[in-house]
This record gives structure tokens, sequence and C-alpha cells, in this order.
């Protein structure tokens, strides 16, 4: 491997102001981002995120490989959080395995972000469908995670409810899922006229 990938990889901003982060906790600094700042970027991230993926299926259009790409998406948030489970139930309990598991399935937009980056710095190009698998891969994948603690909860004495309709509201609507899967279907639908502005 090329010395001067893995130097430009840990000299990314991004990787750079995680480090920076993680040392401002090391040594205890006072350091703290007033707390409606990270949710507003979380929010224009995601923003930003999906309209570009509705964009780009929009400019492409759906044919077969993308349709595929898509099911492989769904496929793989639901097969990964299973077999995640099972191994990390080895030393877990049914619900940290399950929420780890879930957290397996699903993906990062910090890490997608960091995975372009990284494309593009290397001229490597890549559909820009790929971001409406990032909207689908959210949702799948915490459902499993839900359905795992479920099956596979320990008895510890007392029943609670369990509701289906809750469990799907919130892994559908919340906010990031709903942001994410809203802008992609705003971008497919003003994909060409955005793409005149």
């Amino acid at each position: 491997m090329d010395g001067s990938l893995i130097l430009f990889n840990i000299l990314n901003p991004p990787v750079l102001f995680f480090f920076l982060g993680m040392l401002a906790v090391f040594f205890k600094s006072d350091l703290e981002i007033p707390q409606p700042l990270p949710k507003l970027f979380s929010l224009y991230l995601l923003m930003a995120i999906g309209f570009k993926g509705g964009y780009e299926l929009a400019k492409s259009g759906i044919n077969n490989q993308i349709a595929l790409t898509l099911i492989a998406s769904v496929v793989m948030a639901c097969i990964v959080p299973i077999y995640t489970f099972f191994i990390l139930k080895i030393k877990l309990d049914s619900a940290n395995a399950a929420a780890i598991a879930a957290a397996y399935g699903s993906i990062s937009a910090v890490t997608f972000i960091t995975a372009s980056s990284f494309l593009e710095k290397l001229h490597i190009s890549y559909g820009g469908h790929m971001v409406a698998a990032l909207a689908l891969m959210e949702s799948p994948a915490i459902v499993v995670g839900l359905i795992l603690v479920r099956v596979f909860k320990e008895k510890n004495g007392e029943e609670e409810a369990f509701s289906w309709s809750k469990v799907l509201h919130e892994a559908f609507l919340n906010g990031s899922v709903f942001l994410l899967v809203g802008s992609v279907v705003v971008g497919m639908l003003t994909g060409k006229k955005a793409g005149k502005n």
C-alpha cells in the first residue's frame, strides 16, 4: 500500500477533527460545541446527502443495475445485524448484542462521506445512487435489531408491552431517517430542475 495514501487519509480534515476531539477529551479540555449546533450540522449533512442522492438518481434513472444495488443494500442491512448478533451474543446479553448488531447493519453518514472523499481523491467514480442506498440501509437494521431483542429477550420476571406500530414508527419515521429519505425524494422530484440552477 502506498504510504502517501495512508498519509492522505490521516491528514483528511474530518479525521483530524475527530482526533482533535479525542485529544480534548483526553486532556479534559472544557471545549464544548453549543448543543443546538451539532444537531443543525447533522440535519444539514443528512439533507445535503439525501438531496444529492435523489438528484443523481433522477439524472441517471433507475435501471436494473441500480435496482439490484438498492435491493442488495437493504438485504445486507437485514443480514449483517443477524449474524453479528449471534457472534456478540457469545459474550453479551441480548439487548447489548442487538444494539451493537443494529449499529453494524446500519450505515454511518460520516463513514460514507469519508469513503466518498477517499474514492474521489483516487479518481474512482461511483454512482450517485449509492446515497439512496445509504438512506435505505438505515431503517431495516434498526427494525432487525429490535426484532432480535424481542425474540431473544432474557426473561427477568416482568413482561413489558411491545407495540409493533411504535417500533416501526420509530424505525422509519425518526428524524434522521425521515429527513434522509425525504431529501432523496426531493432530489428525485427536482432533479433536472435543480441541476440547471
